[in-house]
């Protein structure tokens, strides 16, 4: 499956963007989503993931009550869209597909070219 992000930018703290996905390739519905964030020399971590039938969200502590992650089975796309952005939210946001939310969570099958996301304070 390919991935292709979007949606990223500048933004001021407090703002909001949302980022998307379009996968193509293999059956969108096969595959649990998710994101991850990559900070300027930190490592890549796991931002959120969904179910394959949507029915299933799980977030990191860092995105809980400010991020919310959906799919649009009928667009093939999965979004993230981030409320009361932060400085410390700047990073490059990938997208990611696995066979479960396990696996989406800790070791994606694919993964999408990043979305650079700026929160200026």
């Amino acid at each position: 499956v390919q991935l292709q992000a979007s949606g990223g930018g500048l933004v001021q703290a407090g703002g909001f963007l949302r980022l998307s996905c379009a996968a193509s390739g293999r059956t969108f519905s096969s595959y649990a989503m998710g994101w991850f964030r990559q900070a300027p020399g930190r490592e890549r971590e796991f931002v959120a993931s969904i179910s394959r039938i949507g029915g299933s969200t799980y977030y990191a502590d860092s995105a809980k009550g400010r991020f919310a992650i959906s799919r649009d089975s009928a667009k093939n796309t999965v979004y993230l869209q981030m409320n009361s952005l932060k400085p410390e939210d700047t990073a490059v946001y990938y997208c990611a597909a696995g066979t479960t939310t396990v696996v989406v969570r800790t070791l994606p099958d694919y993964w999408g070219q990043g979305t650079k996301v700026t929160v200026s304070s």
